[in-house]
């Protein structure tokens, strides 16, 4: 593929990715780009007289691709508009307003609870702690000042990135092209010289076909900003290429399986509500709820890689999370009406790449900017974004080329001198707690977050592959061997995910499906959105070393499938994937629990660009 003749376009500046940090990116750099009379403040070095000539490439096919509510302070954001009121201006945001924090009991009695989880049920049970009780749940009394989101917003992601984009393009200054997936940067001596878009027509394997091949377009630029997310092939190739700093690592990632809901006419939770919950279904997974005008919901859970269980089913869990008592008398008779799921990286800065090179530079969560204190990251991203446009208006006012050096002078410093980065690594050890267990996660996130970050719980992180754990530790306690091992041959047999029926060995209670919220993993993929795969396009997952496929009893990739997109294949066979079912969440990357002999950083699931994902008229 190397050695085929391919077309060339050049660009003053490549964009990789439209999320929050290039659009923050974007918004910053494109309002110094033209002078008060019109004329352009820097001229393109490939259209002299012209302004610069700006591309940014998105692989989803909408711009508006995001299903996920957003809870922020959008001090960044508001910075960004001062003259707006962003309420009145993005669909669906409004003022945060009432924020709660609700611990939820087990009622089913399914939940694996250690020790110190059962501790912890004790002590809220005993009610000195909550400020208020709901159906089997308590509200903390207060929420500390590193949670609270005061003077912030909840927003819909899909509405946010459509109405930031929809200026942007507005604006004549920046050509934004989704559905155009970009398959890795273009390297040559350690210099970035543009990217590589993804080749089309070719068959699943990624062969030419030869009556409809056509291969991706090089596209050359002195400088290309990557903010292609946490699992974006150019980023995690740029990984691979440079290393990462000394010290940081990758390692903590999760889930989040989210939804828009229609809530019933009964709830009577005012537009602004924020709600997050922690001790169920599982200790170790974390809800949200946040209210849009106009009685809809975001809310969903996340599922962390420090859940060690292979069984680590999102969408299921996503189901219990909505039928427990505290929730559910909000939610019964509620209608889905948009659902989607995405990777987070959870290391924050401890993921920091190398964030600048020859010719590149780094923003938002890929590069660390993940608050995982506040649990924020999206003003993070668009402040990251914001930062590097600063420095690229300074390079260009100097006409300086975009080298190392002088990028580590224009960005890096501006980005480790900004209050970003100061709380970014007050925050760098607010985790690590939960490596040892959710009690110790409690304390050690409370530790530093009321210390503001002078003291912490250490642990010692591991990649997923190195803490899954096997199906026999799991569930030992509550599933016979007997029964484990007639589950595992049944769907195999059955070529079937094993996640629903240990469960429901394990004492989980049947979801008792409406239709309407409720709904089977196979029945969402149409009431909640549709998944599209434009043809012509190469297998985006797919498996480095599939004999190591054959030796694997957890198969967690199947179980975390957000979208059931990979399903058990023939016997003594890798795992099949269904591009048509794909919704490009990536988490099967981090849970895989089989590493490559040869770099136990790396798992064996390969994830390239590619094209299609989940589409929904409502985010």
């Amino acid at each position: 593929m190397s050695e085929i003749e391919r077309q060339q376009m050049e660009a003053d500046i490549v964009c990789v990715g439209f999320g929050p940090a290039n659009a923050g990116f974007l918004t910053t750099l494109t309002r110094k780009l033209v002078n008060e009379d019109g004329t352009p403040a820097f001229e393109s070095t490939i259209m002299p007289g012209m302004p610069l000539q700006i591309m940014c490439y998105e692989r989803a096919d909408d711009i508006g691709f995001g299903v996920s509510g957003i809870v922020t302070r959008a001090k960044s954001i508001k910075a960004s508009f001062p003259d707006l009121d962003l309420t009145k201006e993005i669909p669906n945001a409004v003022e945060t307003g009432r924020e709660k924090v609700a611990y939820l009991f087990d009622h089913t009695g399914a939940s694996q609870r250690s020790i110190g989880t059962k501790f912890v049920d004790t002590v809220f049970k005993g009610g000195r702690f909550a400020m208020g009780k709901g159906p089997q749940a308590v509200e903390l009394p207060w929420i500390p000042s590193f949670l609270r989101k005061d003077d912030g917003l909840v927003m819909s992601m899909g509405q946010f990135m459509s109405w930031a984009g929809s200026r942007l393009m507005g604006s004549g200054l920046v050509q934004i092209w989704p559905g155009t997936p970009v398959s890795e940067a273009l390297i040559e001596d350690d210099k970035v010289k543009g990217v590589r878009l993804v080749d089309q027509g070719v068959d699943l394997r990624g062969c030419p076909d030869p009556a409809t091949y056509m291969p991706g377009m090089d596209v050359l630029a002195p400088l290309v900003v990557v903010g292609d997310g946490p699992v974006g092939a150019v980023g995690r190739g740029l990984d691979r290429h440079f290393g990462l700093p000394a010290g940081n690592h990758q390692h903590d990632w999760a889930v989040g399986m989210k939804a828009v809901v229609e809530l019933p006419e009964s709830c009577q939770l005012e537009p602004g509500s924020v709600i997050h919950t922690l001790g169920f279904p599982e200790p170790e997974i974390f809800g949200f709820m946040y209210i849009y005008p106009d009685r809809t919901a975001s809310l969903g859970v996340f599922v962390p890689s420090w859940f060690d269980s292979p069984v680590r089913t999102t969408y299921t869990y996503l189901q219990h999370w909505m039928r427990h008592p505290y929730l559910w008398r909000h939610l019964e008779g509620a209608r889905l009406r948009s659902w989607g799921a995405k990777s987070l990286q959870e290391s924050g800065v401890r993921g920091e790449p190398l964030l600048c090179g020859n010719g590149f530079a780094r923003i938002g969560e890929g590069s660390g900017t993940t608050n995982v204190l506040t649990n924020s990251g999206v003003d993070e991203a668009w402040r990251s974004g914001m930062l590097l446009a600063e420095g690229v208006v300074e390079l260009l006012r100097e006409k300086k080329p975009f080298t190392k050096d002088n990028l580590d002078e224009a960005y890096l410093r501006r980005r480790r001198t900004d209050p970003l980065n100061k709380e970014l690594e007050r925050a760098k050890k607010a985790r690590d707690g939960f490596q040892d267990g959710f009690l110790k996660g409690l304390m050690g996130t409370a530790l530093t977050g009321i210390t503001g970050g002078a003291l912490n719980l250490s642990a010692r992180s591991k990649p997923p592959s190195q803490r899954i754990k096997t199906l026999r530790q799991s569930f030992a306690e509550r599933v016979s061997e007997e029964q484990l091992e007639q589950a595992v041959a049944k769907c195999a047999k059955d070529k079937q995910p094993l996640h629903d029926t240990l469960m429901s060995l394990a004492g989980w209670p049947e979801i008792p499906m409406d239709g309407e919220l409720l709904m089977s993993h196979q029945d969402v993929l149409f009431k909640g959105g549709k998944v599209q795969a434009a043809g012509g396009f190469a297998d985006h997952v797919n498996f480095a070393q599939p004999e190591l496929c054959q030796s694997c009893t957890e198969r967690t990739c199947i179980e975390i499938c957000s979208a059931q997109a990979i399903m058990p294949g023939e016997e003594n066979s890798p795992p099949e994937f269904d591009r048509e079912k794909c919704i490009h969440c990536g988490a099967c990357i981090w849970s895989c629990s089989k590493a490559l002999p040869d770099d136990s950083e790396r798992a064996n699931i390969v994830f390239s660009a590619g094209s299609g994902g989940l589409h929904s008229n409502e985010n």
